[in-house]
Parts: structure tokens; sequence; C-alpha cells
């Protein structure tokens, strides 16, 4: 009898082919960037296109929300969007902070909603 699919084996088999299928891009990415300043050029416009793609998918799950998400009202992701946006700012610039404080809003809100 096969053990792989079964408990902890599944979890073990996920991460380990997780891994093996980025840690190398990982380390090629290190060895090839060693080279490379941080202000080049073609850096600068990779974080750009990073930046825009990542306001882009916010931009979407706010206003076009699949899932349990599309359950929530708008005002309520507006509202949980700008909480986060201002938790950010007033948090020192940190990540974590602005997520936490949007997540937390979308909660209590649905809570309060009886949701």
């Amino acid at each position: 009898m096969s053990e792989i699919g079964h408990g902890v084996w599944s979890y073990v088999f996920l991460f380990t082919a997780g891994f093996v299928a980025t840690q190398p891009w990982r380390y090629l990415g290190v060895i090839l960037s060693r080279n490379v300043q941080e202000d080049a050029e073609i850096l600068v416009w990779v974080r750009a296109v990073s930046t825009s793609l990542v306001a882009g998918l916010v931009a979407r799950m706010v206003l076009l929300p699949a899932g349990a998400l599309a359950a929530v009202p708008l005002e309520i992701r507006l509202g949980a969007f700008a909480l986060g946006v201002a938790a950010y700012y007033g948090g020192g610039q940190r990540l974590i902070i602005g997520v936490g404080a949007a997540a937390a809003a979308l909660i209590a809100a649905q809570y309060g909603l009886g949701g």
C-alpha cells in the first residue's frame, strides 16, 4: 500500500515539489544578478511593471472580486481598502499593518452584518 497521498507524506511531497520547482530559479537569479546595480534602468522598469501588476490585481480584487469576497458589498470592500491604505501610511509604511487592518475591517464588517 502506498503512503503517498495519505497523512503527512502528502505534505512532504507538496513541500518537496514546490521547493524543487522554485528554488533553482531563485538561486540562478541570485547568481546572475551579482553584478547588476540596484538603480539600473532595467531594474527600475521591472520594479515599475511589478508594482503596476500588483496595483491592478488589488483593484480587481476590490472592484471585481471572485469567490467569497464577491458576497461582500462594494462599500465595505472600498472602506476596508481605504482603511488599509491609511493604516499602511500611518503605521510607518509597513505592509503587514495595512493588510492586517484591511483584513480586520472586512472581517469585522461581515461579522457585524451577520454575514
